[in-house]
């Protein structure tokens, strides 16, 4: 696969990737969301580490890593979340689960306070791609901005007033062989202008 990209002097040249940037490439272009786990499968904690480790090596606004992580590796914690989110039932056959959150703490203060959404949701794709990475699957399921999602995450984690779920990330060894799709759309491209 040749990459197109754009040199000092605005002109586009070819490149060709190499192993480890087409390793990265493929994890990309392959990652899927991934809903069911092979059973009795547990996820180490070194490779937990190297799941969060990725997160935070996300970009985000002025530095500020405005993240927290809640690590569930319980099944009673599992199970408790999937009681209250109607969306993360999978969290049941989840061997693991990582709760992305903003610690407002952390946050930009005055206008720029919401930029906390882009970076944990960038820490949060940084996680998703390792995990598949690893030869693991993992979903986003969503929480922040749905009020009830959040009040019950929270409750049910005991988390202070300061931190926001954004999302829980189920993971486990995926069951079954799940296809990538395809979303590639040249017509949601615009060069230069509308």
């Amino acid at each position: 696969m040749a990459l197109s990209s754009c040199n000092n002097n605005n002109t586009t040249t070819e490149t060709t990737p190499t192993d480890s940037s087409s390793a990265m490439l493929d994890a990309i272009f392959t990652r899927t969301s991934i809903r069911s786990y092979e059973p009795d499968h547990a996820v180490s904690r070194d490779t937990v580490e190297i799941l969060l480790r990725a997160a935070m090596s996300a970009p985000s606004a002025v530095n500020k890593q405005p993240w927290a992580f809640v690590v569930l590796d319980t099944r009673e914690a599992l199970d408790s979340l999937a009681e209250v989110l109607p969306y993360a039932k999978m969290l049941t056959h989840a061997p693991l689960a990582i709760v992305a959150c903003g610690d407002m703490n952390k946050a930009i203060e005055g206008e720029g306070r919401d930029f906390w959404i882009q970076d944990v949701s960038a820490a949060t794709e940084n996680m998703l791609i390792a995990a598949h990475a690893l030869g693991l699957g993992a979903v986003w399921t969503g929480v922040y901005p749905d009020l009830e999602r959040v009040k019950a995450v929270k409750e049910r984690l005991g988390m202070p007033d300061n931190i926001i779920p954004l999302c829980v990330v189920p993971v486990g060894y995926p069951a079954g062989n799940q296809q990538p799709k395809d979303k590639w759309n040249p017509e949601a491209i615009h060069y230069n202008l509308w």
